[in-house]
């Protein structure tokens, strides 16, 4: 393996960007990361539904783990009291074994994309404790029983810290009602119905110092009292500049020190202006649109590019050194036509976040990734 130091980064983004004879055909990241750590893609039910048979390709020649998009949260599978709809959910199972990739659940108990109905009695009147916590229960030991053997991992807990003011936990449904242990329950239930399925926590914004160390209490808290958490993703929806790299690795080096698998679940790098906090990837949050904030509604100019590229060759110059403890690096999405950054935090922007363009082309982020790895094919140049 190639390790470059810092300064030779914008080198490498440099070369990458002349590549542009190389193509998505002529290195696969799954095969070039597969002794360091699996290489995933979150999709939505079209591409795994089989109606976008390019991309499919792509992802199933790319990635070798996957995980849905929506499609296995409670609003998309349980969207009322007694039925279920799995039939999206088992699409998943169904391309994951066809392609020889490892399958992940995304997300068990979450404060969004849960229906309403979930905390409320007929009457629309809150639940009670015991009434919630048996509701949580059904949907657990129903969703994972049912992907028993088939599913390699769970985020079973989404997002619950909160991201200021003095609390520990942020203030869900789930808190209010069952209280702060309503993480335990998750996790022990989750245990019940798959006793040999990965069990994590999950959330961003993990490279803010003071969020890391609440997740690092959180998480000592349920090591602690015996709950079976065995891993934690740091979902690392990053910007060009923000978080620095040395808040990346601290935030990696702490959670492996308390004996937990790490993953990067949720991976992209925001290359567009925004006014609020970059670190802030709660899907509630909204900005008001201005033309000044979508600057590139065309192709990415290339001095971008080689931004971008820098910025992803740092990001897995990073992981590489952690590869004893990083056991998956996934990116929220396949490519810039798909990724839900293109609405958030403004509905209707032209973003350009990840490896693969619009046109489903490798960037040069791409080959600069591969680079590290001494896997990046020669520019037309033989630069």
């Amino acid at each position: 393996m190639i390790r470059f130091p810092t300064h030779a980064i914008a080198a490498v983004a440099a070369l990458a960007l002349l590549s542009t004879r190389a193509t998505a055909e002529e290195a696969a990241l799954r095969s070039v990361f597969q002794d360091d750590f699996l290489i995933g893609v979150a999709l939505g039910s079209r591409v795994v539904g089989g109606r976008q048979a390019e991309a499919e390709t792509l992802a199933a020649r790319q990635f070798s783990s996957l995980t849905p998009e929506n499609e296995m949260k409670w609003q998309a599978l349980h969207p009322a009291p007694g039925r279920y709809h799995f039939e999206a959910a088992d699409a998943f199972v169904a391309f994951a074994r066809r392609h020889q990739m490892q399958l992940v659940g995304h997300a068990l108990v979450w404060h969004s994309q849960t229906p309403a109905w979930v905390f409320q009695d007929k009457d629309g009147q809150a639940l009670g404790r015991d009434a919630l916590l048996a509701r949580m229960r059904e949907h657990i030991h129903t969703v994972v029983g049912r992907y028993r053997g088939k599913v390699k991992g769970w985020d079973v807990v989404n997002e619950a810290l909160s991201d200021g003011g003095p609390d520990l936990l942020r203030d869900s449904p789930w808190r209010r009602i069952i209280g702060d242990d309503y993480l335990d329950h998750a996790f022990r239930y989750a245990r019940e119905a798959d006793p040999q399925a990965e069990l994590y926590y999950n959330d961003y914004g993990l490279e803010d110092p003071r969020k890391r160390e609440n997740c690092l209490k959180l998480l000592r808290g349920l090591r602690e009292r015996g709950i079976p958490v065995d891993g934690v993703g740091t979902q690392s929806h990053f910007h060009l500049h923000h978080p620095p790299l040395p808040e990346v690795e601290k935030t990696i080096t702490a959670l492996a020190g308390l004996g937990l698998k790490v993953m990067v679940t949720e991976l992209d790098v925001d290359v567009l202006p925004s006014r609020g906090d970059p670190g802030i990837a709660d899907i509630n949050r909204r900005e008001k649109a201005e033309p000044a904030l979508d600057p590139y509604p065309g192709p990415l100019p290339d001095p971008i590019q080689e931004v971008l590229a820098r910025r992803y060759a740092g990001l897995f110059q990073v992981y590489l050194r952690h590869r004893d403890a990083i056991t998956r690096v996934t990116f929220w999405g396949l490519d810039d036509g798909r990724t839900w950054l293109n609405h958030f935090p403004i509905r209707g922007r032209t973003n350009h976040p990840l490896l693969f363009d619009r046109a489903l082309k490798p960037k040069p982020a791409f080959h600069a990734i591969l680079a590290l790895k001494g896997s990046s094919p020669p520019s037309e140049t033989g630069k």
